[in-house]
């Protein structure tokens, strides 16, 4: 179950101030399972103004059962706090994605924070792809993302998560605020994949070549349940163009993409080719793109 961010008054350990008398929650619970032979959304739970829209299979009965997830606000402002917990079960197949950007606003002149949770399960056979499309934080926003993902025995997730730091081509860079994203991976509850990264404009990392050099731009893809890793990396690098702005990485069985720059177009087709490449390794199905991202 999805655990929420508990509000308080004062300061959480990453700084941010949180207020519980402005408190705009909302949260989505979606369980998928397999019947008769097509992955079924068998539970739909929303509170707030979270909610998804019906279910599509573009690939056939048999293949990923897409969904879009939908927050009409199309951003967080200080107070809000979204919850997100996706179940897919054993032997279902199932792909999530968003309409359009999310967008994390400046903070409220008392600087209160906003948060997003999203814990993402695959039971032992299942198929998760997690696939929201870009996230543009103001300058200003303060807040604190967190993403679990939980997989049991044999089940297999690729994702990715792109940020937009500021808006450069509106003169209006990211220069003030916080965000603090944690990433927390486990197989059959041992950790495969912990990672905290704190966005302070303030901090030295932020500007510095050894941290984050002054990009505005940033993006990591990871997939887990390869079944040749070395021969996934070689497809990315024949399939992706050569850039110092990114580079693969496995370890500990998941395969991590990360790329590092100043252009969000550049950074999502770089996540959608390189999605394209490993798909049919990890599904044993081409790349069927959602319409979605085509209007």
């Amino acid at each position: 179950m999805t655990a929420f961010v508990t509000l308080a008054p004062d300061a959480s350990p990453s700084g941010h101030r949180f207020d519980a008398g402005r408190r705009w929650a909302a949260s989505l619970e979606l369980a998928f399972d397999k019947r008769s032979g097509a992955t079924r959304m068998t539970q739909a739970r929303h509170r707030g103004p979270l909610r998804v829209q019906r279910p599509f299979y573009p690939e056939g009965r048999e293949g990923a059962c897409h969904v879009y997830l939908l927050h009409p606000p199309g951003g967080l402002v200080s107070g809000d706090t979204l919850a997100i917990t996706a179940r897919v079960g054993s032997g279902a197949r199932t792909l999530l994605t968003t309409p359009a950007a999310n967008k994390l606003y400046r903070a409220d002149s008392h600087g209160v924070a906003w948060a997003q949770q999203t814990r993402l399960e695959v039971a032992d056979g299942g198929i998760l792809e997690w696939l929201p499309q870009e996230t543009i934080a103001f300058d200003g926003s303060r807040g604190e993302q967190c993403t679990t993902i939980a997989l049991e025995g044999q089940a297999r997730c690729l994702g990715w998560e792109v940020l937009a730091l500021g808006r450069p081509a509106s003169e209006l860079p990211y220069v003030s605020g916080r965000i603090d994203q944690r990433f927390r991976l486990v197989r059959d509850g041992r950790p495969l994949w912990l990672e905290r990264q704190p966005l302070d404009p303030r901090h030295p990392r932020f500007a510095g070549r050894w941290g984050q050099g002054g990009a505005s731009v940033q993006a990591t893809l990871w997939a887990v349940g390869l079944e040749d890793e070395a021969g996934a990396v070689e497809a990315l690098r024949a399939a992706l163009p050569a850039s110092s702005r990114w580079a693969v990485t496995v370890r500990h069985g998941v395969l991590l993409l990360r790329y590092l720059g100043n252009d969000r177009n550049e950074a999502w087709a770089l996540c959608e080719a390189a999605w394209k490449a490993l798909r049919p390794r990890l599904t044993g199905r081409v790349a069927c793109v959602p319409r979605i991202w085509l209007t």
